[in-house]
């Protein structure tokens, strides 16, 4: 892929959000495409710990017209090659990996992109481990996996982030008592887990997010996750606290976690800190505006308002208030992405018509957010 001549589009990042804004260029009859990927394809997924699973159900449902939540493709199913409805990371990545195989998507693995420059003409110029590669449009699609943030509190240093392999660790001996500090998925996650190996555990979060009965997935547990978590605490061991954590202090050879009214909790183990993820961007951090909030400011075709051509895909996309956290979410803009692109190089887009057939083209952002009539 390394090449002075310039590719219609490159795509950073072989995650779900990189393939599948790939995969619907590749449809574009005449439009060239390549994938660079720091690491394997799959990479976060990879990391994931055994016992992590999808969060979403994967069914075998193509032939019915409706679609496998987890796919990002219209044509396949993770269900169907997986054999399974909830896939672990590892199963994932076989699903992308795949993908690859099967439509002979060009990916240049272990290859990571350190920096970008565009040049008078617009031009995207990559300087990767592997050589130069340049292209006239550039999707960020790397994630938000390698960005893991802890809290913004004295002692934050003395929390492992749930991402981390640690965090999962069974703990015997010394005591059974935990702090997880953040209560939306990875947070229950991580205290369901916890709680399913004998331990006490006590769960901060102001927002009570395990209270929340939205429609919206962006801000609402799933239904598995709330089944599971009824469950465990129907076991006395989950202690969910309706507070902001404060402060995190190592005292001898235990843990003081402070609240904001000032209740003090001891803990046997390093706090686990469920706070999410930051905007990662990469060597394109400088190519975008950030919005008030620190995420990234695009326009509404998902595109850099201060570097033509350069767009967006994946969890760290944001419009508004809506953010697209989930793989059925940012999977719509996958074609969105590729037709846009197709128009400005004057390519026929009529290979788009199976996303457009099984729905994965949304153009108006209006529909989303409908709650549920019941």
């Amino acid at each position: 892929m390394p090449s002075p001549h310039p590719l219609d589009v490159i795509v950073i990042g072989a995650g779900p959000a990189g393939i599948g804004t790939a995969l619907a260029c590749q449809a574009i009859d005449g439009m060239t495409v390549g994938v660079v990927e720091a690491g394997e394809i799959g990479n976060s997924f990879l990391h994931w710990h055994h016992c992590q699973t999808m969060l979403t159900p994967s069914f075998t449902s193509n032939g019915y017209g409706a679609l496998d939540l987890n796919a990002i493709h219209p044509l396949t199913s993770p269900a169907f090659t997986l054999h399974t409805d909830y896939p672990t990371g590892e199963e994932y990545a076989l699903y992308l990996r795949s993908l690859v195989n099967y439509f002979e998507l060009p990916v240049l693995t272990n290859t990571e992109v350190t920096a970008i420059t565009v040049d008078k003409d617009g031009i995207f110029h990559l300087n990767t481990a592997q050589g130069l590669a340049a292209a006239r449009h550039l999707v960020w699609a790397g994630g938000e996996y390698h960005h893991p943030l802890l809290p913004h509190i004295p002692g934050r240093d003395h929390c492992d982030h749930s991402s981390s392999l640690h965090a999962w660790a069974r703990h015997e001996g010394k005591g059974h008592r935990i702090a997880i500090i953040g209560g939306y998925e990875s947070g229950i996650e991580m205290a369901c887990h916890h709680a399913e190996h004998g331990m006490q555990v006590w769960l901060f979060d102001a927002a009570q997010p395990w209270e929340n009965n939205t429609a919206d997935p962006s801000i609402s547990l799933a239904p598995r996750t709330r089944r599971r978590l009824k469950a465990a605490r129907q076991s006395g061991l989950i202690h969910p606290i309706a507070h902001r954590v404060d402060l995190v202090e190592k005292q001898s050879e235990n843990y003081v976690v402070t609240t904001s009214q000032g209740q003090q909790y001891q803990v046997d183990y390093r706090p686990i800190a469920a706070t999410g993820y930051g905007a990662g961007l990469g060597p394109t951090d400088q190519l975008f505006k950030r919005r008030a909030d620190g995420w990234p400011l695009v326009t509404e075709n998902d595109e850099s308002t201060i570097t033509p051509n350069l767009f967006l895909n994946g969890p760290v996309l944001r419009h508004n208030q809506r953010h697209f956290c989930c793989i059925y979410k940012f999977r719509q803009r996958c074609a969105y992405l590729a037709e846009i692109i197709a128009q400005r190089l004057g390519h026929d887009s009529s290979g788009l018509n199976p996303w457009r057939d099984k729905g994965m083209i949304i153009d108006d952002l209006d529909c989303c957010g409908t709650e549920c009539t019941c």
